[in-house]
């Protein structure tokens, strides 16, 4: 069967600065795969690569068996390719529901569906009873919650989630692992995350992929991963052992 995402090769250069160099990787049906890496690794840019936000210098995107790489981001949402943002930036005008509802008109046009729609999925998320509040109103964990909302409004069969741990305390983020658990209820067949936090990593993920300096050098069960030591050597040091 043909993975769900495949990519190829993909690279992205700023004039001289190679940010990605040559990565490739792939997501199957129903598979949780975790992008980590110290900072400035290239994580974020290979989200925008796979998302449209940025064209690739060299690579391709596939996304259930198409070439999507010079399509817009608006194009592969509107195929099922949903995505979180790092830094959580919710319409601060529009009420909990409303931006949820941004996100489904990507496939109604009808405000009725689109509300529908937008309160199933704030049910789904636990924020059901903030719908006409405005998101000032939200901890961290609950924008957090609201993004993931805001993407899962979308339609996704697989979802691109920029660390929605980070910054969370231990019982907020095992709340959010629970979430992101139940995803498949939602129709949503995979996940790919970027993430820091690596107990969450070793709790969710199927398979990890390790970027250092915008190139793959690891790519394994999670299990595996954190004891491969050109993986310790350039990131994970003794935190894994330690965190696990």
């Amino acid at each position: 069967m043909q993975p769900l995402l495949e990519v190829w090769n993909l690279s992205k250069q700023f004039g001289g600065l190679h940010a990605v160099r040559n990565v490739s990787f792939s997501v199957r049906e129903g598979e949780v795969v975790s992008i980590i890496g110290p900072n400035g690794a290239g994580k974020t840019t290979v989200f925008n690569l796979i998302s449209g936000f940025l064209q690739p210098t060299a690579g391709e995107v596939i996304f259930r068996g198409q070439v999507v790489s010079r399509l817009k981001p608006h194009q592969r949402a509107r195929l099922g390719l949903g995505r979180t943002f790092q830094i959580v930036r919710p319409f601060s005008g529009l009420t909990i529901l409303e931006n949820v509802m941004v996100g489904a008109f990507l496939h109604t046009r009808s405000p009725a569906v689109a509300r529908e729609e937008a309160m199933q999925i704030l049910r789904f998320v636990g924020l059901e009873h903030r719908a006409h509040q405005f998101p000032g109103s939200l901890t961290l964990a609950g924008r957090k919650r609201l993004e993931v909302a805001r993407a899962l409004a979308t339609r996704p069969r697989l979802i691109l989630l920029d660390e929605v741990v980070a910054g969370l305390n231990p019982t907020e983020a095992e709340e959010m692992i629970r979430l992101l658990r139940r995803l498949s209820e939602l129709g949503v067949s995979a996940v790919a995350g970027v993430e820091h936090v690596m107990r969450v990593v070793l709790r969710l993920s199927d398979r990890v992929v390790v970027l250092h300096h915008g190139e793959k050098i690891a790519e394994g069960p999670p299990e595996a991963v954190v004891r491969d030591p050109v993986v310790i050597a350039a990131y994970l040091g003794g935190e894994v052992t330690a965190g696990a």
